[in-house]
């Protein structure tokens, strides 16, 4: 659980961004919630053309807007909170900064001495050296690095970020990886908010989770300054959102404007029992129970031997979504909780049949009565 920089400042990112986020997290009461990681995506290297990329000794250097990567870490964890950087395989990034190809361990006990957490492995100009596209070639690269993250002598999150290419949920945990991307980027995505990442439950395992990226609400970026604009979706649709990623227990990474948080994205960001949903140390991925043309229901089974059920609506009017006993193999009355309104609704003997709002969810727990 965190944030990362990506999708409200993408090449303008800053020192003083990150910082500020790191506040941020704290002042608006995130971390209390679970929220810990504040992540530098792309562009905090050399970009392509402004040498030098390293210094005399290798180590890679970053660029004149972060002056002091420990000393910014130090801020980070001054906080109680953690810090996480960003690299390419290839000799680039995405976006064309010093990327780690033929530095690999040296990057990563850079990182480390700089106190960085987390470290996501952005597949980009690997393209270039991956000539074959066998799985060999898209393995290699991340099993080299997971291999010098278990022999470094500090504790940092492995997340491979590939698009999904090679079907890398079914690999990606042998390579030591903590999560892994299964889709493209969310705002190129056609699918229904990453509903194409619940297909991968059988993948997903305590500290090995599929990521459908991250949580796109409140401002985020566009227009012409840092400060982004804001969503475009609907109030249903970001309540929708923010319930999938839960019920899929993928990483929930905020990517948008911090210091523009306002009461409702921060309501939404930060219900306790959403989240437990998301964090149940069972650490199963819901999967779909049912789906149709209008609406799909997903359920995911509980530490506590409850379970929490996603009932979505895709259509762009309110209906009824329905789930029955039998389709989630319980049986007798269940005593149903709305997670949202954290609101007890009553006992059910065989289904359950809400409204739906349009393009929104009920999210609710069902606990069985003896």
């Amino acid at each position: 659980m965190g944030w990362n920089s990506w999708y409200i400042f993408y090449d303008s990112v800053t020192d003083q961004d990150m910082r500020q986020a790191a506040d941020a997290m704290i002042a608006t009461g995130m971390a209390d919630f679970g929220y810990q990681y504040v992540n530098i995506d792309d562009c905090w290297a050399k970009k392509s053309g402004d040498e030098p990329y390293r210094d005399e000794n290798g180590v890679i250097l970053p660029n004149a807007n972060f002056p002091d990567m420990k000393a910014l870490t130090d801020y980070i964890h001054s906080k109680g909170l953690k810090a996480g950087i960003y690299t390419s395989p290839g000799p680039w990034t995405c976006a064309g900064y010093t990327g780690s190809f033929r530095h690999e361990q040296q990057d990563a006990l850079t990182f480390a001495a700089w106190g960085f957490d987390f470290l996501k492995y952005d597949w980009c100009s690997y393209d270039s050296i991956a000539v074959d596209r066998t799985r060999y070639e898209y393995v290699r690269p991340y099993a080299l690095m997971g291999e010098i993250l278990k022999n470094v002598d500090y504790d940092i999150v492995y997340n491979i970020c590939q698009y999904g290419m090679d079907r890398v949920w079914e690999w990606a945990a042998s390579t030591g990886g903590n999560c892994w991307r299964t889709t493209d980027d969310i705002r190129r995505s056609s699918s229904f908010m990453g509903l194409d990442n619940a297909s991968h439950y059988e993948y997903a395992r305590p500290g090995c989770w599929n990521d459908p990226d991250y949580i796109l609400i409140g401002w985020i970026g566009g227009g012409s300054g840092k400060e982004g604009i804001p969503t475009s979706i609907s109030p249903n649709q970001q309540y929708a959102y923010m319930s999938l990623w839960s019920i899929m227990a993928s990483p929930l990474v905020f990517s948008g404007n911090m210091t523009r948080l306002d009461d409702f994205t921060v309501n939404i960001l930060c219900n306790a029992e959403v989240i437990e949903t998301n964090q149940d140390p069972l650490g199963q991925q819901g999967r779909v129970m049912k789906q149709d043309d209008e609406s799909f229901v997903l359920a995911k089974d509980m530490e506590d031997g409850s379970k929490v059920v996603g009932l979505f609506n895709i259509a762009p009017v309110a209906i009824p979504v329905r789930i029955a006993w039998n389709d989630l193999a319980v049986s007798g009355p269940q005593r149903i909780r709305d997670l949202w309104r954290q609101k007890d609704l009553g006992n059910f003997e065989n289904s359950y049949e809400p409204v739906v709002p349009a393009r929104g969810v009920i999210l609710v727990r069902l606990f069985p009565e003896k």
